[in-house]
């Protein structure tokens, strides 16, 4: 469960990638006789070059390639959304700010307040996800933006290295993340790329459970509302 508890930091699951080409196969060695797990699991590609490497002296910014991919993600953050935060109870953990949580929709370096992070020199993180994450279908909708990002050569915008949260709290207009699952899924149903990331039946099936889902929320009485309501008088 994403949120369980107010007040308190929520279960994450943030994806840590970056962009390699070349380099050869090698096999991890961890020790032991060599017959407890086949070799190929711990297989891996070693060397080769990092497309997100910085290209000049400024260590927070990726290269172009990089930058590229940033962009295809910040215009499709909106729609992502609906599948790294998939349930009612994920937009709990958005909500709840000053526990690190990504509300705006923006890109920024080792900023935690941003929806994508440049964690370290070549390397991204994807923040707008939590522990009810399918990673199979957020890593092909991640790849399918960042394809788009680097085919069109898409501009990201600047990085963002200020606390958003204190920016909001003194005026600044900002751009945030959808706030509920209903919205999420609006934003998901209008992107085409995004949505295609999941074709034939598994679209259907996905947006048919998603749908079927945030009815069920609105259509029931919860404890809020007893507490809310019970003794109101109008």
């Amino acid at each position: 469960m994403t949120k369980p508890f107010m007040r308190v930091s929520a279960n994450g699951c943030h994806h840590n990638f970056s962009l390699w080409k070349g380099g050869k196969d090698a096999v991890l060695k961890l020790g032991g006789d060599g017959k407890t797990a086949m070799p190929d699991v711990f297989k891996y590609v070693g060397g080769g070059d990092n497309k997100f490497d910085p290209e000049g002296d400024d260590q927070r910014m990726p290269g172009k390639i990089g930058v590229w991919a940033a962009g295809g993600i910040i215009k499709h953050l909106p729609a992502l959304t609906a599948i790294g935060a998939s349930t009612v109870n994920s937009y709990r953990r958005l909500m709840d700010q000053g526990y690190w949580a990504p509300v705006y929709n923006n890109w920024g370096y080792q900023n935690r307040t941003c929806a994508l992070r440049v964690s370290a020199p070549g390397r991204f993180e994807y923040r707008a996800v939590d522990s009810m994450v399918n990673p199979y279908l957020l890593n092909s909708a991640l790849l399918a933006v960042m394809d788009e990002g680097i085919s069109k050569q898409m501009d990201p915008g600047p990085l963002e290295q200020r606390n958003i949260y204190e920016l909001e709290l003194a005026g600044k207009k900002v751009t945030k993340l959808p706030n509920n699952l209903g919205s999420a899924l609006d934003a998901l149903e209008a992107d085409p790329l995004v949505r295609s990331s999941m074709p034939g039946e598994m679209w259907d099936v996905f947006i048919d459970y998603k749908r079927d889902e945030w009815d069920k929320f609105l259509a029931t009485v919860t404890a809020w509302d007893h507490e809310t309501y019970m003794d109101c008088l109008p």
